[in-house]
């Protein structure tokens, strides 16, 4: 029997929130997908095109297998609309699996879903998802969250990466990487990895002293090298306690997190685009040892090296 999905939109939702994901499970050929809206007929989106809605939320009936809010500029009004809202809360109770794409968390927060779990939304949305659900553990970083049989991601094109993963948990690897196939969709990344690469990080959070802004070029230049913090302090002419005061007060975070973020991404590239031995990209990405980049992948990507590089393999064999 093939498993029911019903995506929830709302009035200016972000029309890829939708199609992205739908896309994805529809190619599967594994369920039956329904787009229900509070009213009938055509549903704006945030930048212009319509949508037709299958129906109503008020005539869907019977259980769902996975409840899927969707994000956009209309989620905090959504947030606020009670009868959206009590129809989420009941069909979440009805429903096996319950997941938002981008700023739908809102709607998920605003019915008790997301009640002591950690979740994610776009980058730019987290802090205010924080600020309004305390009891939220938000984790801004990785593109997708589940926990438990709930799961949230990030910004618009994480969509997808999330329903590429409730294919894979659905009906294996395989199918994940058949669809991404399909799809061209180079694959599907680990839900740990990051909304932000490190250097379009630090463009967009650029600190504003000079000397900061340049060692942070640098340490993306130069993985390989000393980075210790008295290292660093040398190169812009600091003690090290002050350069560890500044470094943090700039960037917010301290030159260790940093480094390890520069090295972690470093090695993702290694891995994905060279045939290189986990040792030897230990070695070209600053680690020095296997159980340190072990260690690394773990706490940033969720996967160790090895099983990050076969995701790539497989697809790239498919």
């Amino acid at each position: 029997m093939r498993r029911r999905i019903v995506f929830v939109v709302y009035p200016r939702f972000t029309a890829l929130d939708l199609v992205g994901p739908h896309e994805v499970l529809a190619t599967a050929g594994e369920y039956v997908i329904e787009v229900a809206a509070p009213g009938a007929g055509a549903v704006t989106t945030t930048r212009g095109p319509t949508i037709v809605a299958d129906r109503a939320l008020a005539s869907v009936r019977g259980p769902i297998d996975t409840l899927i809010v969707v994000g956009g500029k209309g989620s905090r009004a959504a947030a606020h609309d009670p009868e959206l809202v009590q129809w989420v809360r009941r069909a979440a109770r009805h429903s096996r699996r319950v997941a938002s794409v981008c700023t739908g968390a809102f709607v998920l927060a605003a019915a008790g879903v997301l009640d002591g779990r950690r979740a994610t939304t776009h980058w730019a949305s987290c802090q205010a998802l924080a600020d309004s659900y305390p009891s939220i553990e938000v984790d801004p970083d990785p593109i997708f969250v589940r926990d438990g049989d709930v799961w949230t991601s990030a910004g618009v094109t994480a969509g997808m990466d999330l329903a590429l993963a409730l294919v894979e948990d659905d009906l294996g690897r395989d199918a994940a990487l058949r669809v991404a196939r399909r799809l061209v969709v180079f694959v599907q990344r680990p839900g740990g990895q990051s909304q932000f690469s490190v250097q379009l990080r630090a463009q967009a959070d650029a600190p504003a002293r000079e000397p900061i802004r340049h060692l942070q070029h640098w340490i993306a230049e130069h993985p390989d090298d000393d980075l210790s913090v008295e290292r660093l302090a040398a190169r812009v002419a600091m003690s090290p306690r002050h350069f560890a005061r500044v470094f943090r007060a700039e960037t917010s975070e301290t030159p260790a997190v940093f480094v390890e973020r520069v090295r972690v991404e470093t090695a993702r590239r290694l891995l994905e685009t060279t045939g290189l031995a986990v040792e030897d990209v230990a070695a070209a990405a600053g680690f020095g040892t296997v159980e340190t980049i072990r260690r690394a992948f773990a706490r940033r990507v969720g996967v160790n090296p090895a099983a990050y590089r076969e995701r790539f393999r497989s697809a790239r064999a498919s």
